[in-house]
């Protein structure tokens, strides 16, 4: 299997396009290119694009994975109304699939159902979008602060058989997948390897991968936190999962200087070709 990560610290600190050069010397295959700008004037313009695309292909790096905007507010207000702009950047660079979050619109205990039938519109609302550009979207599991406790609790599918219903219910496998978010699991009580079977092959096309101590939403790499990667990986490789293995784990960037930032990648891209071999031999087993 491939493995991959978000190009989103590599980005901030290098710029668009060295960002992904410091990215592809890294050794990773694959990227999964994160678009989480706070509004669209911020997205790459179509020279940064081009210059990106030429410098992955120079490497042998696809562009197999995205990440819309996200944050209620922000996408609804300033994101969806024009989302096929994000669409026609993701389409551009070739990406397949893309990571649209739920509509998480506020306290979520109590409006469970409310919520899930929002979500279920919402997605279904982005058909057009999606035969257009030929991207499918991912659907990924939340989760949202107590607002009297402060504590992470269940937001929007975070049982990963509400998420497993959420796919279910918008009934259109063409269009969409699922995007289990393994430290999101976690921080939510469970365990990512029960949810990956409660999930299944049929449903799952796309990990977010990073580690979490179970109390916060560290996005750290994988063995830096208190997740138990052997049984994940063994879960994976039992349903047949055929996606890419994709760190969402850059705040492991940000212990370190920035000049020391590609010392840095190396290490986590063998991070995550470890474990995609791991998966891998357990698929074969």
């Amino acid at each position: 299997m491939l493995f991959a990560t978000q190009t989103q610290n590599a980005v901030e600190a290098y710029g668009f396009t060295e960002g992904i050069r410091l990215l592809c010397e890294a050794g990773y295959p694959a990227l999964d290119l994160s678009l989480n700008v706070a509004d669209l004037s911020e997205l790459p313009s179509r020279e940064e694009q081009e210059r990106a695309k030429e410098i992955a292909a120079g490497y042998g790096v696809v562009f197999r994975q995205a990440h819309a905007p996200f944050g209620y507010q922000k996408f609804i207000t300033r994101i969806q109304p024009e989302l096929w702009r994000v669409f026609e950047v993701v389409a551009r660079f070739g990406v397949k699939q893309m990571i649209v979050h739920p509509l998480q619109p506020g306290r979520y205990y109590g409006h469970e159902k409310e919520i899930f039938d929002l979500n279920v519109q919402f997605y279904r609302g982005l058909v057009p979008l999606i035969r257009q550009y030929g991207v499918k979207v991912a659907i990924e599991n939340m989760w949202q602060r107590n607002p009297t406790s402060n504590l992470i609790v269940d937001d929007i599918c975070a049982d990963p058989k509400e998420l497993a219903d959420v796919f279910d219910a918008v009934d259109d496998p063409d269009s969409f997948t699922v995007c289990l978010d393994v430290g999101h699991v976690a921080l939510c009580n469970r365990e990512p390897e029960d949810a990956i079977r409660i999930i299944g092959h049929d449903r799952l096309g796309a990990l977010h991968v990073h580690d979490v101590d179970y109390i916060d939403d560290l996005h750290t790499l994988p063995g830096v936190g208190r997740i138990k990667w052997d049984p994940v990986c063994r879960a994976l490789g039992e349903i047949d999962y055929t996606g890419d293995l994709t760190l969402e784990a850059d705040n492991f960037f940000t212990r370190f200087e920035t000049e020391f930032y590609p010392t840095v990648a190396r290490f986590m891209a063998e991070r995550a070709k470890f474990l995609a071999e791991k998966v891998d031999s357990y698929r074969k087993n």
